[in-house]
């Protein structure tokens, strides 16, 4: 066998340490994940594994210095389980294939099971006492020369994953349902050979049958994560136009492109790296980064990130960073943490689900030998064992939380939140009070023109055009929100007082209001907006005084009013003056306010709350906020593409609009209940299912119908976690 090089597959780490994704094979279960990950962390050099059990992916880290790629690989299979290295065509391919196996098995078990159970009712029909043996006989071998290849073609997902987990001396959940078919089924020979009544022929290819539908649907459910996750891979470019010094291009592919590179973004083109656009102008759609459709004009100095569109011009850009490190590798990263990171129910559930095959096997060999020393004959008391095996649900189990998680982890990637920690959903359920930072939090972090009346729409091209001449933090906020006008080039700078650009009559000034003279004209902008900050323009006669400030952010009223209804108490904790956090209270007609707060103040007034038995939900920048995310209970920042991966919050989420606090929040609480209702059902189900089956009450037809109509619940259950916003937003 030919020798793989999977190094263009690992990504490179400091001190030594590096890591790959790699898509698997044959994940089935909390079993499967427990085997992969412990069998790894066992292995001398490996760091750490974790199992994406809906992503069917594992992360892999090992020191570069003991071990190779290919190493790890071997090591998967020789723990029963086929890896390679995560492409998502290649992985899109194999579960279009998987599912269309799953659906032609589960037609023949379906058209099997008419045709047998057709059969026994033929023999059934009559009086059972006058049936005549060699009619019954006839039957039961027309039924067994249906059920046994049928069974072999249906039961094979199940037969190899048992198999594979014995091999390596695991048991998993498939091993129990194997047992109980192969006994079932050689019962039903025995006895038909041996000219006996009772045969199960017909409730063994209808256990698969009902076995398949569960694990369709299971699939089904999968794929809806899978996409999302594809999505984000069908927006990564694989080349980029490279621009020499001479300014010959050449198509590169994206791993060859570094940092300090220059490439060509035609129209019509997706933008394949992060960095800064150094010519030309256009609109992009940055959806990706945003959440709005609506074009946005970009030019030069302003910032990119993959997986945006082109529309109209075509850019150069300074490539800050290309395939991994780029906005979109991040969030991409955050996705698949999301739905496979461990909450604490999950842990549970885990737990759970692993205790279940032993237990399960020595609850069946204890009802086989308790109803055997009781006096039945030893092949119903194997037929009720058999039963005890089939009708326990460790599908239900295994699926009651995870499947919550990963429908929630989607419900919250499609309103641009990310999950940085497996808890956060818990936690952020339980928060009963809401704190928020001010400055770029509830208000944009980019200061904007609060007057916009004061700029007549034929002096917005000079002002823009003396703006941008400046370096000055205001100067540049003001040519930014003009829309980035190119600087004037006869511009003289007063350092301290502003700007001027011509002479006489027609001397243009930008700055200070003593500067431009218009002190007048400022006093009533100071009355209307006492915190911001003012910049006055004269050209001649004409005086006007532009008030520059944060303005709230996009649905922030809304998501103070939606936080309020939910039962959350709202404060305000800023390190701004007073002057300029008192409007912004007023305007969202919070109370609680502290402002002129050093970050180490903020930390100890979380501290206070939570001694208090307050459970803090903090929300923040990102940037001076970071103890005080760090130390509240949960915390959610609205991070810019820059900090994304530094956020110290465990969600962060895309875009100006502050909604996303409050589906979060919405998403989160329907989560944990439908957590703990799964858990609950799980439990509650094979609590009375059990004991019927021990019984010897239930047939194992019946206790096939059971486990798969206990799986179909807790799945269908955990598809509300969408929440309704999120599901409305969704369907629209």
């Amino acid at each position: 066998m030919a020798a793989q090089d999977l190094s263009v597959f690992v990504r490179h780490r400091d001190g030594g340490v590096a890591s790959m994704e790699l898509a698997v094979d044959g994940i089935r279960c909390a079993g499967c994940m427990q085997a992969i990950e412990s069998g790894l962390g066992r292995e001398p050099g490996i760091l750490g594994a974790r199992v994406n059990l809906a992503l069917k992916r594992v992360s892999v880290e090992w020191r570069e210095a003991l071990l190779r790629p290919e190493a790890v690989v071997d090591k998967l299979a020789a723990l029963g389980f086929k890896a390679y290295p995560f492409v998502p065509e290649r992985q899109e391919d194999g579960a279009a294939a998987e599912e269309r196996s799953l659906l032609r098995r589960l037609g023949v078990a379906g058209f099997a099971s008419m045709n047998i159970m057709l059969l026994s009712v033929a023999v059934w029909s009559g009086n059972s006492a006058d049936i005549d043996p060699t009619t019954r006989d006839f039957f039961h071998w027309l039924s067994a020369l249906i059920a046994l290849p049928t069974a072999a073609y249906a039961g094979r997902p199940f037969f190899e994953s048992a198999l594979r987990a014995l091999k390596v001396g695991a048991v998993n959940m498939d091993v129990p349902i194997t047992i109980g078919v192969v006994l079932a089924l050689a019962m039903s020979v025995a006895e038909t050979w041996n000219h006996g009544r009772h045969a199960y022929f017909d409730g063994v290819v209808m256990l698969l049958f009902f076995l398949l539908i569960g694990r369709y649907l299971d699939q089904l459910m999968r794929r809806r994560t899978r996409d999302l996750a594809g999505n984000l891979a069908a927006l990564k470019a694989e080349t980029a136009t490279r621009l020499d010094a001479d300014g010959n291009w050449t198509v590169t592919p994206i791993a060859a492109i570094a940092p300090g590179d220059r490439v060509l973004v035609r129209p019509g083109e997706r933008v394949s790296v992060d960095g800064i656009v150094e010519t030309g102008r256009s609109e992009l759609d940055q959806s990706l980064v945003t959440g709005e459709t609506a074009p946005v004009a970009i030019g030069h100095g302003e910032r990119v990130h993959a997986g945006t569109l082109n529309l109209t011009g075509a850019l150069t850009v300074h490539v800050e960073a290309a395939g991994q490190g780029t906005l979109l590798d991040e969030i991409d990263r955050l996705m698949s943490q999301a739905v496979g990171s461990r909450s604490r129910y999950v842990r549970l559930s885990d737990r759970a689900a692993r205790l279940y095959a032993p237990v399960v096997h020595t609850l069946a060999a204890a009802t086989f030998l308790g109803w055997f020393a009781w006096g039945l004959a030893w092949p119903e008391a194997l037929m009720i064992a058999v039963t005890v095996l089939i009708i326990t649900c460790p599908c239900a189990l295994g699926l009651a939380i995870p499947a919550v998680q990963v429908v929630a982890a989607s419900a919250l990637f499609k309103r641009k939140i990310m999950l940085k920690e497996g808890d956060a959903l818990e936690r952020l359920a339980e928060a009963d009070i809401a704190v928020f930072d001010k400055t770029g939090t509830l208000t944009l972090p980019e200061p904007d023109i609060l007057n916009p009346e004061a700029l007549p729409p034929e002096r917005r091209a000079a002002i823009g055009a003396l703006a941008a001449a400046s370096n000055h933090p205001l100067a540049q906020a003001l040519a930014r929100a003009l829309g980035g006008a190119p600087a004037r080039t006869d511009v003289q700078e007063e350092r301290g007082q502003g700007l001027s650009a011509g002479a006489g009559d027609d001397e243009q000034r930008l700055g200070s209001i003593v500067f431009c003279g218009a002190e007048a004209e400022a006093a009533s902008v100071k009355a209307l907006h006492p915190g911001a900050s003012l910049i006055a323009y004269r050209h001649g006669g004409y005086r006007t005084v532009l008030a520059l400030g944060q303005s709230l952010r996009p649905e922030a009223r809304e998501t103070i009013a939606a936080l309020r209804a939910a039962g959350l108490e709202i404060a305000i904790l800023s390190g701004d003056r007073s002057e300029a956090v008192a409007p912004i209270a007023a305007e969202l007609g919070v109370t609680h306010v502290r402002a002129g707060l050093l970050p180490g103040d903020k930390l100890n007034l979380l501290d206070s709350m939570a001694a208090n038995g307050r459970k803090v939900l903090m929300v923040g920048d990102g940037l001076n906020d970071a103890p005080a995310l760090a130390g509240a209970h949960v915390s959610i920042s609205p991070v810019s593409a820059t900090h994304l991966a530094q956020a110290a919050a465990d969600v962060v989420f895309l875009g100006d609009s502050l909604a996303p606090v409050a589906a979060a929040l919405e998403i989160a609480r329907k989560a944990r209940g439908l957590m703990l209702q799964n858990l609950w059902f799980a439990v509650l189900y094979n609590a009375v299912a059990v004991p019927i089956a021990i019984a010897g009450l239930a047939t194992p037809l019946v206790a096939a119908i059971a486990m798969s109509g206990s799986s179909l619940v807790v799945t269908l259950n955990a598809l509300r976690a969408r929440g309704r916003r999120a599901q409305s937003e969704a369907e629209a």
